[in-house]
């Protein structure tokens, strides 16, 4: 039996783009995974990144929730170290009063963003090492039994949203095997750590009142498409936008020149961020994707369609689901 499908959505806006299209298309493809069979979407907290229009994560979950029925969608992550745990009680605690039964909040430690957008943040450089007593503080907030006496969340309050921790380390692991919560591991850009983080968490897992056994989520890249040369055409567009992460913010450069780089050394990296991807018709989409899940033993797979443009990463959600759900 396949595993469930899940679609992480960075709300991306390719190259000369309005955002606004780029935020229709998020709301279209939730559709189209609602219609084919996914069980969520997430939707991840980054900031002063051109290519990337989820930086409002809360907001962005508000308007699609509005626009489908019965798909379940959070945050892949919200990163909490940017937040005080009650604001994201009471946003998550407003969402899911909206829209019971259908909201997640995954969870990260990283900032999401640079140094200097960081400090624009207002966020503190150390706040990071208190990520574990604020999940426990916004858990108390959900579930009414607040750990700062005479303040809850309202909305939010009893309303026991679903905690997931998300990391591309050890320590995201362990801390959700302590807490007894789901672990989503960051394997479609951070591949290095993913089976020995697996094994800790499933080694060290605590039952508890969320949930009673280990579940792992594995992510995972998808370009699917009707002909393979149309994926590898798609591929190199979206390793050459990636470029833009080697390169100062604002610099302009052309395709030959963003080539050079892939091919150099610093290239490398980017490379490699794409370890676990699928590349290609549905036949040799659902072989790897098969491969990766008996690898990993997940129980659920998130899945990152990379197609550069929304109309190719809702055709690469339909041919997955096609291919592997069905």
């Amino acid at each position: 039996m396949p595993l469930p499908l899940s679609i992480l959505d960075l709300a991306t806006v390719a190259r000369g783009q309005p955002i606004a299209d780029s935020l229709a298309g998020t709301v279209a493809l939730a559709q189209k995974a609602e219609e084919t069979g996914y069980t969520r979407v997430w939707y991840a907290e980054h900031h002063n990144m051109a290519s990337i229009a989820s930086s409002a994560t809360s907001v962005l979950i508000a308007h699609v929730a509005a626009h489908t029925n019965t798909i379940r969608l959070g945050s892949g992550g919200i990163m909490l170290p940017n937040h005080a745990p009650l604001t994201i009680a009471e946003q998550f605690g407003t969402l899911e009063t909206l829209h019971p039964g259908r909201i997640d909040l995954g969870l990260g430690r990283a900032p999401g963003t640079d140094q200097n957008t960081l400090r624009a943040l207002r966020r503190d450089a150390t706040s990071a090492e208190a990520f574990p007593q604020d999940v426990v503080e916004l858990q108390g907030y959900l579930r009414d039994q607040t750990r700062i006496p005479g303040v809850n969340a309202y909305p939010g309050r009893g309303t026991d949203v679903p905690l997931y921790i998300l990391g591309s380390s050890l320590f995201g692991a362990k801390l959700a095997a302590a807490l007894g919560l789901p672990y989503a591991f960051a394997s479609h850009f951070a591949p290095a750590a993913l089976h020995e983080a697996i094994a800790a968490y499933r080694h060290e897992f605590k039952a508890s009142e969320q949930l009673e056994k280990p579940h792992v989520i594995a992510a995972y890249n998808v370009i699917a498409t009707d002909e393979q040369a149309d994926a590898e055409r798609q591929l190199q567009e979206v390793m050459r936008s990636r470029v833009a992460l080697l390169v100062r913010p604002g610099t302009k450069y052309t395709d030959e020149q963003a080539d050079e780089l892939l091919a150099s050394p610093q290239g490398r990296n980017l490379h490699q961020m794409m370890t676990y991807s699928a590349v290609g018709t549905p036949d040799v989409v659902h072989k790897k994707i098969t491969e990766f899940a008996e690898q990993t033993g997940a129980d659920e797979l998130m899945i990152a369609h990379q197609g550069p443009r929304v109309e190719e990463r809702l055709r690469s959600t339909e041919l997955l689901a096609e291919t592997y759900l069905s």
